[in-house]
């Protein structure tokens, strides 16, 4: 992902993004932060790695427990919330499975569900399934999270 044609693009429509992480654990905000002059689009980020976090922002408890962290339900939680909260356009928000460990039948390494949030109540998911180390799955994600936001704001003329 070239951050640069993202930053251009948020940009060229006055927008700004955010982000709200568990597995990356600020992986996407550090890697948006790393390009200067990026406080110009991005207002934010919230690292939700223990469940507790994802319920102080505003996750339902009850989601966590019947869905699980990693979930569309509680992805899409944490977008919505993680924009209202980071003041942004955008929110894009990650719960995944990174490794070793951690995984299930359901849910096996390398799971990741993603969430973004935009203008006008505009709302997407998808789930991955991602392959490699524990940071070669973040990795994945980060550019994963970042290219679908760019191809999202890029289309989507009529949401800005």
């Amino acid at each position: 992902m070239e951050l640069e044609k993202l930053a251009a693009r948020l940009m060229a429509k006055q927008q700004t993004m955010s982000t709200v992480e568990s597995c990356t654990g600020g992986g996407i905000a550090a890697y948006c932060t790393d390009l200067p002059g990026s406080s110009q689009w991005f207002t934010g980020g919230v690292v939700t790695y223990s469940n507790a976090m994802k319920v102080q922002l505003g996750v339902h408890s009850d989601d966590i427990v019947r869905c699980g962290a990693v979930s569309e339900t509680v992805v899409q939680q944490m977008a919505a919330h993680g924009r209202r909260y980071c003041q942004s356009d955008w929110c894009v928000a990650v719960s995944g499975v990174a490794g070793p460990d951690g995984g299930s039948p359901e849910k096996p390494v390398g799971t990741v569900w993603f969430a973004w949030s935009g203008p006008d109540g505009f709302n997407r998911t998808d789930c991955h399934h991602f392959t490699g180390s524990r940071s070669e799955v973040r990795r994945q994600t980060v550019e994963t999270a970042l290219e679908v936001l760019h191809s999202l704001i890029s289309s989507g003329d009529e949401l800005s």
